[in-house]
């Protein structure tokens, strides 16, 4: 599926604002994914933002508008949904959703695999910089 690319320049744009994060842009979940301190944290699946958060707020965000379920092989995906532009056009609506995954990104765990790379990252950091041991 393809992605929306003004969504996609918004999401970047907003992102930009915030000076301490590392921001990665991947094509993954048939969209484009904006991985921040090397973890999924949003994603622009068509004209859908995909949100990643915090898996206890679930029902309360199910009443928001715009929200659908993440559901892929039959399987649904807790702490993910999808949000239609119904619920992000307003640009209020659109900062709501994208502020709420950078919070849960924060304690979001990365996948054993983006684990592994930012540990093997840290150690050729602390080489270059022993220094900072």
């Amino acid at each position: 599926m393809a992605y929306n690319p003004h969504t996609a320049s918004r999401v970047r744009e907003y992102l930009s604002n915030f000076p301490n994060v590392l921001i990665e842009e991947k094509k993954m979940f048939g969209g484009l994914a904006f991985i921040v301190n090397g973890k999924m944290c949003v994603n622009v699946s068509g004209e859908n933002l995909m949100c990643r958060f915090d898996p206890s707020r679930g029902e309360e965000l199910s009443h928001k508008t715009g929200y659908q379920k993440v559901v892929m092989r039959g399987r649904e995906y807790k702490g993910y949904c999808y949000v239609n532009p119904e619920g992000y056009d307003h640009e209020e609506e659109f900062r709501y959703w994208v502020n709420l995954c950078l919070a849960f990104n924060e304690k979001a765990k990365s996948s054993k695999g983006r684990r592994e790379l930012n540990s093997e990252r840290t150690k050729n950091i602390l080489k270059l910089n022993p220094s900072s041991n």
